[in-house]
């Protein structure tokens, strides 16, 4: 009594931990989810197609087999095919083409009120993002020279 009531206990305190709320879901992972979702969807209409065609050939094969068997009153629909998986929800957009061969220029190329020079609006690499700020926090400190 008393180990089932101390276990009961430690369980209850253990549920609240895992009742922890999770952060939403990020965009490409709704995308992934919605295509698992399509694609589990086209299994299951494959599925079920397997299933009808493999009920009508026992059923046809049975009333082969008996011969005074009477042919059922009831109508049936023919199995629908689900056809090659496809999936529904939009493709990925292509990647950004390079410079055509004719060699467009980036003044050419930027639209409309933004700056045409690339120094203008990118750092240099070995900048840091903000200039009062030293280029590597995280470095420790050089050790003192010997003497």
């Amino acid at each position: 009594m008393k180990k089932s009531f101390a276990l009961l206990i430690v369980l209850a305190c253990g549920a609240s931990v895992v009742q922890a709320k999770l952060p939403p879901p990020t965009p490409e992972a709704k995308a992934a989810a919605d295509a698992a979702k399509d694609k589990t969807a086209w299994s299951d209409k494959v599925a079920a197609y397997k299933l009808c065609q493999a009920q009508d050939k026992i059923a046809e094969q049975y009333l082969k087999s008996k011969e005074g068997a009477k042919k059922p009153t009831v109508e049936t629909p023919p199995c629908a095919d689900p056809g090659p998986y496809v999936p529904t929800t939009a493709a990925t957009p292509a990647a950004a083409p390079g410079p055509a061969a004719g060699g467009t220029t980036a003044a050419a190329a930027a639209p409309s009120g933004t700056p045409a020079s690339p120094q203008a609006s990118v750092a240099p690499a070995n900048a840091p993002a903000n200039a009062n700020a030293p280029a590597n926090t995280n470095a420790t400190p050089a050790a003192p020279a010997k003497k």
